[in-house]
């Protein structure tokens, strides 16, 4: 593809993430609009989980009518080229009013992740990378941490239903013993952007979905920091463990974690 059709697609990419976030907040300032159901155990949804992939997969369809689209809600087709969408990220906060969520959008070419856009609609920030061409949040340009000690390091452990509990635990038990804290604030998409935005010095996961994770993941890389191969097998399409970390900090958090 054509650096102009890269460069369409990523501003495409950010006035939809905005459009999009700007629709979700609508639903989250009305209690009823949303409210919350599930589709499993602890696996939310609300209404408004579905108008915004249903905007999404609208607008991106009517720009780029060849390009295949999968999102969380409503499923797709992962294609050679192909938009991932998660429309609300960290849907358990948005029902409980808790102001930590977002839509997360991502671009991939022929396995590549080529675009990555996350916007947290009650910040107002646009989180934005292009593969080889940095990452920004609100047009300032993002970095890893600089920090080399775990002592003084913050490391966010996502939880999925997905694995025992005690492998969760595990991780979480050899990270404070080694000195650092952990959080869990229950957005992987904006876990791993603040990785890129140096807000965190770590964010791991032993199962997340490609939604959630993708968009982040090419904001680490281009922030200077490090990402196992999480497309790596059927990574794509069923999800994998992630790592993100500062460079840093790459080799202790491999070890403490076992995500290579």
């Amino acid at each position: 593809m054509s650096r102009a059709d890269l460069d369409q697609r990523y501003l495409a990419a950010a006035a939809i993430a905005r459009e999009a976030g700007l629709l979700a907040r609508r639903y989250y300032e009305d209690p009823k609009l949303r409210a919350i159901d599930y589709k499993g155990p602890q696996d939310h949804i609300t209404a408004a989980d579905g108008a915004v992939e249903k905007l999404i997969k609208q607008r991106l369809g009517e720009a780029f009518p060849s390009d295949d689209t999968f999102g969380e809600e409503s499923g797709g087709h992962f294609g050679e080229r192909v938009w991932v969408i998660d429309p609300i990220d960290g849907t358990a906060n948005f029902g409980r009013d808790v102001a930590h969520w977002c839509v997360s959008i991502a671009y991939v070419e022929a396995g590549k992740i080529e675009i990555g856009a996350i916007y947290a609609p009650l910040t107002d920030e646009l989180f934005m990378a292009r593969r080889g061409g940095g990452a920004t949040v609100n047009g300032r340009p993002m970095r890893a941490s600089p920090q080399t000690d775990i002592r003084r390091s913050i490391v966010e452990c996502g939880w999925s239903a997905r694995r025992p509990m005690a492998d969760y635990l595990r991780v979480i038990d050899r990270v404070v013993g080694a000195g650092g804290v952990f959080r869990r604030a229950g957005s992987g998409a904006l876990g791993i952007a603040y990785v890129a935005d140096g807000r965190a010095e770590g964010y791991c996961e032993l199962h997340i979905n490609s939604w959630d994770a993708l968009a982040g993941i090419v904001m680490v890389t281009e922030a200077g920091g490090w990402v196992n191969d999480f497309l790596a097998g059927d990574g794509m399409s069923k999800g994998n463990a992630v790592l993100c970390t500062c460079p840093g900090l790459k080799d202790a958090l491999v070890d403490l974690t076992g995500i290579r």
